[in-house]
């Protein structure tokens, strides 16, 4: 009997494309390439949040009645610098959830800023039954 010895298999050149050898690659392109990333992903981030971040016009619902199938009476605090004034999106919707109405205003500066409280109507499709504030950004 004879004796076999486990070697690395020979194949024909050029018939099985390029071999590797046995060398591992290095991994420097790849923590280039995660650093790269990260940096791109931090730069968006913090630009998304310069530009739709916190803000300093912030809107709290107070209530809001339904007094006619065609209008909801919606009433909000907002917080406004002072010297600025503010432009706010309302909504109405009804019991399924659908907009039935929605009306943007402008909410005027407080000499001293601070807080405001507003009640506005908004002009609906159909009955209403929530009241929302959508989002409050500077006037321009």
């Amino acid at each position: 009997m004879s004796e076999t010895r486990a070697t690395t298999p020979v194949f024909p050149p050029g018939r099985y494309g390029r071999r590797r050898d046995g060398r591992r690659r290095s991994p420097l392109p790849m923590y280039v390439a995660g650093a790269v990333f990260l940096v791109v992903a931090l730069a968006l981030t913090w630009g998304y949040y310069q530009k739709f971040g916190q803000t300093d016009y912030s809107p709290e619902i107070v209530g809001w009645n339904e007094p006619t199938d065609a209008q909801m009476v919606i009433k909000f605090r907002v917080r406004v610098p002072k010297g600025e004034t503010a432009s706010c999106v309302l909504r109405a919707r009804d019991y399924q959830g659908y907009e039935v109405g929605t009306r943007t205003i402008e909410v005027p500066a407080k000499p001293g800023g601070g807080e405001l409280v507003v009640t506005e109507s908004v002009p609906t499709t159909a009955r209403g039954s929530v009241g929302d504030v959508m989002t409050c950004r500077p006037a321009g």
